[in-house]
């Protein structure tokens, strides 16, 4: 479904790419591919998304369409909406909802925060991605939260960085897990907080890339504090 999504994404904002210069290669853009093509890979996609949801429970079922409308709709929320990445953290967030229903068979508070953890990040590190197109965006007329937060992008990942350790220490507490998960939270907020630092002089696209990959190392850490929490 991730993948699925980006095809989805780039199919809508063909348009788009072709005028910012981070994208301007992207294969349906530069002719490589042509529409058809995506089309056809997004179905084969989906059904495999599909065939995969036949071995989950009911609960679960009921709740897969939202995702595929979230993984449509997100491509078009730059269109019209000044925080679009708030619309990407619910589609991935959506997932985590997915995966709690398919393991407990229901949904609980921590489900729900953990939701809102995943919303808030979101917001965090495409902002910081966003930087990269910026002057570009500014020009076709897209919207971004890196547009809309300004010469203040580093208070606002620093709030929603705040917002996001909040819900997942509240998810902590409610699931019972161990010193090992706030550990791992602590290390996340020195991380992060060094990236705000950072955040308060301007960037470089490169170096808004680079700040952006670090948070692939959020998800490990938050992940080795699940696991360290539980024992």
């Amino acid at each position: 479904m991730r993948s699925a999504g980006v095809i989805m994404n780039d199919l809508a904002d063909r348009s788009f790419d072709r005028r910012v210069e981070r994208t301007r290669n992207r294969p349906l853009v530069s002719g490589q591919l042509h529409p058809k093509h995506a089309l056809a890979f997004l179905a084969i996609l989906l059904l495999g998304a599909v065939g995969l949801l036949c071995f989950l429970n009911p609960l679960t079922w009921l709740l897969s369409p939202v995702a595929v409308l979230l993984a449509g709709l997100y491509p078009f929320c730059k269109r019209f909406l000044h925080i679009p990445q708030l619309i990407l953290g619910v589609a991935f967030g959506w997932g985590g909802v997915m995966a709690w229903a398919a393991v407990r068979n229901e949904l609980e508070v921590g489900t729900w925060l953990l939701f809102a953890a995943t919303i808030c990040w979101a917001i965090v590190y495409d902002t910081i991605y966003a930087i990269q197109d910026r002057e570009d965006d500014l020009k076709i007329g897209v919207k971004s939260s890196a547009i809309l937060f300004g010469s203040y992008t580093w208070l606002g990942v620093g709030l929603f960085v705040s917002f996001m350790l909040f819900f997942l220490s509240l998810a902590g507490k409610i699931s019972h897990l161990g010193a090992g998960y706030y550990v791992g939270l602590l290390f996340i907020a020195v991380l992060m907080g060094y990236q705000v630092i950072l955040l308060r002089s301007a960037i470089t696209p490169p170096q808004a890339f680079k700040l952006f990959k670090q948070h692939c190392w959020i998800g490990v850490i938050v992940l080795g504090g699940l696991l360290l929490g539980t024992y």
